[in-house]
């Protein structure tokens, strides 16, 4: 079969992120198991629900090589369709908002370290995972609403998830629009807010080392970039989708974005773990209690090691 110029795209895209993304996943999940069964931190925690979400986009993906290999026609059963699709973007915009709640984190820790020592319990981690693993996939059931409630429409055979008829636009196109500002817009601004606050507040405290500092912001950096170059093309299709009452041709080309994320969470995600964790054990009270700024300034560093 001679693949069309979209589908060797499509292909070449999702291979490379398989490739790269499968091993660097496994080693992050590996790596994040052996840390928080010795000192569960709450970061990690984040962090590992962060690698699964990605492993299982990349467990995923394999479905969608097979449907790129056909140009793009989906000549599977369309059960397995429903899945993937649900799946697929389940873990897209689990990874938004895991994103969201690792900067909030790491601005709690820098801006509020004292704060950031009584809340430092694994449980409200696994809590805030789980809240976000409900709110992900309780958006991304519209996928399953869609494809196989039949008054909505025909299913098109060779389609998944792609063609959709007048009475599917009418219930896709707005929540989609939802899903936009809720599980993108809003965390990207959450995560820009706390990342500027926090390079802020490095440079305004000289006591912390150059090189901290450093590490810090460029993981802050590399954590937007990700968020801006992986996560907002695709969702901004959404809003362009609303207002031209159909679905952008460049959609699929945005959405090859979202795989590249699965490539480079492990490196950035793995070293800032230790960028921005507050370590419980070189924080001490003592009985005769040190000055605010000193307090504070000894959590920031340990936060920061």
């Amino acid at each position: 079969m001679v693949l069309t110029g979209k589908s060797e795209v499509v292909l070449s895209v999702y291979i490379i992120s398989f490739l790269i993304g499968l091993p660097a996943n496994l080693f992050a999940l590996y790596a994040f198991s052996v840390k928080i069964h010795s000192k569960p931190l709450p970061v990690d925690i984040l962090l590992l629900n962060l690698t699964v979400s990605d492993l299982l986009f990349l467990i995923m993906l394999p479905l969608k090589m097979h449907e790129a290999a056909s140009n793009m026609t989906w000549t599977l059963p369309y059960s397995l369709c429903t899945i993937n699709t649900y799946i697929y973007f389940s873990t897209i915009y689990t990874s938004s908002l895991l994103l969201m709640a690792v900067s909030v984190l790491r601005y709690i820790g820098v801006a509020f370290p004292i704060t950031y020592q009584q809340l430092h319990k694994p449980v409200y981690a696994v809590v805030i995972s789980a809240v976000i693993w409900i709110i992900s996939t309780a958006h991304c059931s519209i996928t399953i609403i869609i494809q196989q409630l039949p008054s909505l429409g025909e299913k098109k055979s060779g389609s998944c998830y792609d063609e959709f008829t007048k009475t599917q636009l009418k219930v896709i196109l707005p929540v989609r629009l939802e899903v936009f500002f809720v599980l993108c817009l809003i965390p990207l601004v959450i995560c820009v807010y706390c990342y500027l606050s926090c390079i802020w507040i490095l440079h305004s405290r000289p006591r912390i080392s150059r090189a901290k500092k450093q590490k810090a912001i460029g993981m802050a950096v590399g954590t937007l970039a990700v968020f801006l170059i992986c996560v907002i093309p695709y969702n901004f299709s959404h809003v362009v989708g609303y207002y031209e009452n159909k679905s952008p041709e460049w959609r699929d080309y945005a959405l090859l974005l979202s795989a590249f994320n699965t490539c480079i969470d492990p490196i950035i995600f793995y070293f800032s773990s230790s960028t921005f964790q507050c370590k419980s054990e070189k924080f001490i009270f003592r009985r005769q209690r040190p000055p605010a700024s000193g307090l504070q300034m000894q959590s920031t560093n340990s936060s920061l090691d």
